[in-house]
């Protein structure tokens, strides 16, 4: 399903669920629905109803927004690529590779293609930086989820390259971890700087996270 489609859709379905919870008791209403009494929730016991509460679930989980309120659905454009901030011909990845090398790296043009980073999440080394991804310890899409989606293109794009944020780390811990929060992935190693880097990023950038998250962060450091 094409976003906008994917949006019109979440944008119609939440409109209709708060018409319709709204005026009804315990009968069933024409859609096959009702509220329940003890509770107020709206329940749907059969068509169209059902079919619509279905269409509603798949278009959250889509939007990668389970569990919150609709917000604006993640477009990893909106957060623009790499810069070069200080006109150096050196991007923000060569930046980091540059800091998180243990030895003094090689280039190809403005690229860097060589140096030696220990592996942050687990263990071991790399000298190649073809095989270096650049983890967001936080991540772009995790974010999203968790207030940024109402930032300016201009914030998201300070957040996507905030060195703070950055870690040269192996391809496939970058991979394994995704855009999954503290309290769906941690790293082998590390657990507890891993964790303090998150908490201190979700104050600088008043970030909201659950309360399951929370205790992922805290627990690391125990």
């Amino acid at each position: 399903m094409k976003v906008a489609k994917l949006l019109k859709l979440v944008i119609f379905t939440l409109y209709w669920y708060s018409a319709t919870a709204s005026g009804h008791g315990g009968g069933l209403d024409g859609s096959g629905g009702h509220n329940n009494r003890k509770t107020g929730e709206y329940h749907c016991h059969r068509e169209p109803c059902l079919s619509t509460h279905q269409q509603v679930q798949s278009a959250t989980k889509e939007a990668g927004v389970i569990g919150r309120s609709y917000s604006r659905l993640y477009d990893r454009d909106d957060w623009g690529s790499w810069i070069d901030e200080d006109g150096d011909c050196q991007d923000t990845r060569a930046e980091i590779l540059i800091r998180d090398s243990q030895t003094k790296v090689s280039f190809d043009g403005c690229r860097v293609v060589s140096g030696l980073w220990n592996l942050p999440y687990s263990g071991g080394s790399k000298t190649s930086a073809s095989e270096i991804d650049i983890d967001h310890i936080i991540p772009l899409k995790w974010a999203h989820g968790h207030g940024a989606d109402k930032w300016s293109a201009a914030k998201k794009r300070t957040f996507a390259n905030d060195p703070d944020n950055l870690l040269a780390t192996s391809s496939s811990a970058n991979r394994s971890k995704g855009a999954k929060g503290p309290d769906q992935w941690m790293p082998v190693m590390n657990k507890c700087s891993y964790a303090q880097r998150w908490q201190g990023l979700i104050e600088k950038y008043e970030l909201v996270a659950t309360t399951s998250e929370i205790a992922a962060l805290e627990e690391a450091c125990q």
